[in-house]
């Protein structure tokens, strides 16, 4: 329970209440592509073992993020939570949701209720499992009777978009706040969406949970998916190339946070992209500094040790110098504060800090790592008010821990893999219209509850 995620919440909750916790399978990755088939089925087996060894259960809480995709079952998590429905049968299952889901019809029909995060950067994840566990809680002592509907408004949000602190996200988390304060509603959530995922049901949704009243949860689902329509223009992406970037990087309150969102790792990107780092040393804007996955170069460091000098090409597109070694580490460090997705504790593997004689400092990890904490520098001798420039692998996440070291943060529309320019990707499977893709639609306001 002392774990700041929703499965923290989940423990927590229930120790209160006085209720057994039963805990049964986790399983979690940091997110980089198609979970593979020889992956996904050893994932269903294993939970099928485990739900086996549980036995019966009055009730079930469960945390799927709600944008998985894995080779065998695009909707993957509409999959596992199908497949945990068939098993148990009619007893209550309660889950939260990532603010980044990509809600699916099948989904909502396997659970009592799901409950999305509400904040982006995810600082409320314990509470959503509290607020989660406290529902099947009631839900099993017969206070409520949870009724659950969900509206998907034809919309992509781009990633640019999604900070819950500003308009128009801000916007439309106070209409689900409003909404909250109707007699009878037990929960509301709205869910921004994945963008870079190639399935039908990519795109923004909402959730409505009501005590017993089917019509009134569809009904405020659909106002709240009504909503998002009416502000789809606002949720088109506002982009700042490089060259815009940097030149305003050279005279902006340093140190200013370059928010890389082509190669944002906690959207899946690999973590190495130097498109940048290159910018900033052709255009002079120095100290700078950027954390990139490059195992080759730790072991190069470690063979040179602290002192040591070696040169090696490091990152995409590669980036030739010569570097002094300045720290080597295992890559672990903790956290006293609650940060982006409610970790602690990080292992970014064997790490080396390297600098050139031009003013670039590079951390170079052997595991991808999410820049989700300050202390990924601090904790390695790396002070950020030195540098005029940090390149940070990330869009929202990262604002908890470098709003406050950072007077200028900015997002940048860099090449890579989530890409905030959601023309420079291809689509084989999303729904059809879905805007801003297609600005043309049969009806003034489509159907909110009509499914993906």
């Amino acid at each position: 329970a002392s774990t700041e995620c929703e499965v923290g919440g989940f423990f927590a909750e229930l120790a209160d209440q006085g209720v057994e916790a039963v805990p049964v399978f986790a399983a979690r990755a940091t997110p980089y592509g198609i979970v593979t088939a020889d992956a996904w089925h050893n994932l269903m087996n294993r939970l099928d073992q485990e739900i086996h060894r549980a036995g019966p259960l009055d009730g079930w809480l469960v945390a799927p993020h709600g944008a998985m995709v894995s080779e065998p079952e695009p909707d993957a998590d509409g999959a596992w939570l199908a497949r945990l429905r068939r098993h148990v049968g009619p007893v209550p299952i309660v889950g939260t949701l990532d603010l980044h889901a990509n809600l699916s019809a099948r989904m909502v029909a396997a659970c009592d209720a799901l409950i999305g995060y509400r904040t982006n950067p995810h600082l409320d994840q314990k509470a959503r499992g509290r607020e989660a566990a406290s529902l099947l809680v009631r839900t099993l002592r017969g206070e409520v009777w949870p009724k659950m509907a969900a509206a998907f408004p034809p919309v992509v949000i781009n990633i640019e978009r999604q900070h819950t602190d500003s308009s128009p996200c801000r916007t439309l988390f106070a209409a689900a706040d409003n909404a909250l304060r109707q007699s009878g509603v037990l929960s509301d959530s709205i869910l921004l969406g994945f963008p870079y995922a190639d399935v039908p049901e990519m795109g923004a949704a909402a959730i409505a949970v009501t005590d017993g009243n089917d019509a009134l949860a569809q009904q405020v689902a659909n106002q709240l998916g009504s909503t998002i329509w009416q502000h789809r223009e606002e949720l088109v992406g506002q982009l700042i190339s490089i060259d815009d970037a940097v030149r305003t990087t050279a005279t902006a309150a340093a140190p200013v946070g370059l928010l890389d969102m082509g190669d944002n790792v906690g959207g899946g990107s690999p973590g190495d992209s130097t498109s940048l780092v290159h910018a900033l040393l052709a255009q002079g804007v120095r100290p700078c500094f950027v954390c990139l996955y490059a195992p080759q170069v730790v072991r190069a460091a470690g063979t040179a040790g602290v002192g040591g000098r070696f040169r090696a090409r490091v990152g995409t597109p590669p980036l030739e110098a010569e570097f002094t070694v300045r720290g080597l580490a295992d890559g672990r460090y903790t956290d006293s504060q609650v940060r982006h997705g409610g970790q602690t504790t990080y292992d970014q593997g064997a790490t080396a800090v390297i600098e050139t004689d031009t003013g670039l400092t590079i951390m170079a990890t052997t595991r991808r790592a999410g820049p989700w904490s300050i202390r990924q520098l601090t904790a390695f001798g790396v002070d950020p008010a030195t540098f005029r420039a940090i390149v940070i692998k990330g869009v929202h996440a990262p604002f908890a821990a470098y709003a406050p070291v950072c007077p200028t943060l900015i997002r940048v529309d860099t090449p890579g893999t989530t890409t905030a320019n959601l023309d420079a990707l291809t689509f084989l499977r999303r729904r059809r219209p879905l805007f801003p893709f297609e600005r043309t639609f049969p009806e003034t306001e489509p159907n909110p509850s009509r499914k993906p």
